[in-house]
């Protein structure tokens, strides 16, 4: 229910805790993947059409009190200047990578209007907010601007994947903080229009921010995150992995989601008042119906009832049984405070 749910991003106590997943349109859906044997991925998240039946897929089975726009953190590439595609078995792969070496190399191209160049998910967003009505919330979301600058280096022999852009902020101090400044440019502008279009929830996603070391995530990502999430007035969340709970509770964000690596209950005691999200570890769901219920009821339990958004821990896994799915969300259904 949409009401829940905002009820609980506000920090209020809420009679069963709203539940929805991170990448609940997806590939453990039979019929997600019936729609990707006839489109690509950008062309599903690019014809709106096609990105609202992805979006209302786990909708229809599962009921979720939110539901979550089908699209991609790398949209906002494309304002940028950089081309992507998606290869199968490798991932993203950007055309007109910027290079470690030379960071004269790299150019950055003036955005135009985003709302222009992006229209196709202010139309997706639009299409759910007039379905869902009072039923869920609508969820928009965007990468955060250290993880999708992440991925415009060239990635050949990037390790864990975030390595070049860490070698690039340690050679060419300057150049990195320029490029994480005009990918918070594009982000701000874009996640206002998701408002202005339907949203009733943004979610920030700079998932690699944790590898940086504090003091390093303090000077370059953590001003960003302020000035990106005091641009819209719709409640936001923030999920960054292996978290430093400290640094978030002051990014401005009004719930923080947390990764699996993060007790619950210890999470509430430092945190005080602050609402969270999540955080059941996704493998969980490939075990036994009773696994996935108890590990379930046990999040629930130790978030307790007022300010939690029940989630996992990250996106849900693509060979997740749709029964176990099923549980999950039963489970928070069942609660009775």
């Amino acid at each position: 229910m949409r009401d829940l749910f905002l009820r609980a991003a506000r920090g209020e106590r809420t009679e069963r805790p709203p539940v929805w997943m991170m990448r609940q349109a997806g590939r453990y859906l039979p019929e997600y993947r019936e729609v990707r044997e006839e489109y690509t991925f950008r062309e599903a998240i690019e014809t709106p059409e096609v990105a609202e039946r992805v979006s209302l897929q786990p909708y229809d089975r599962f009921a979720p009190d939110g539901v979550v726009m089908y699209s991609d953190i790398l949209v906002t590439l494309e304002p940028l200047g950089f081309d992507y595609r998606i290869e199968s078995g490798v991932g993203p792969v950007v055309d007109n990578p910027v290079s470690v070496e030379e960071p004269g190399d790299l150019k950055i191209e003036p955005p135009g209007d985003v709302s222009d160049q992006l229209s196709f998910v202010g139309d997706l967003l639009g299409r759910l907010s007039a379905t869902l009505g009072d039923d869920a919330a609508t969820i928009g979301f965007a990468g955060g601007p250290f993880t999708v600058a992440s991925y415009v280096f060239d990635r050949s022999d990037a390790g864990d994947g975030r390595d070049p852009i860490r070698r690039f902020r340690a050679r060419h101090p300057d150049a990195f903080a320029d490029l994480l400044d005009a990918f918070a440019d594009v982000t701000k502008e874009y996640l206002v229009y998701q408002q202005e279009s339907g949203a009733d929830v943004i979610q920030l996603f700079d998932t690699w921010a944790g590898v940086l070391p504090p003091e390093e995530y303090r000077k370059h990502v953590l001003p960003l995150h302020r000035e990106i999430l005091d641009a819209v007035d719709v409640p936001t969340i923030l999920f960054v992995r292996n978290p430093n709970l400290d640094l978030m509770r002051d990014s401005g964000a009004d719930v923080l989601s947390l990764d699996w690596t993060v007790d619950m209950a210890e999470a509430r005691a430092e945190l005080g008042d602050t609402p969270v999200q999540g955080n059941l570890d996704p493998s969980y769901l490939l075990g036994s119906r009773e696994t996935v219920r108890r590990e379930t009821e046990r999040v629930i339990e130790k978030a307790g009832p007022e300010g939690h958004i029940l989630n996992l821990g990250h996106g849900v896994w693509r060979d997740t049984p749709v029964e176990n799915v099923a549980e999950f969300f039963e489970t928070a259904k069942s609660v009775e405070r």
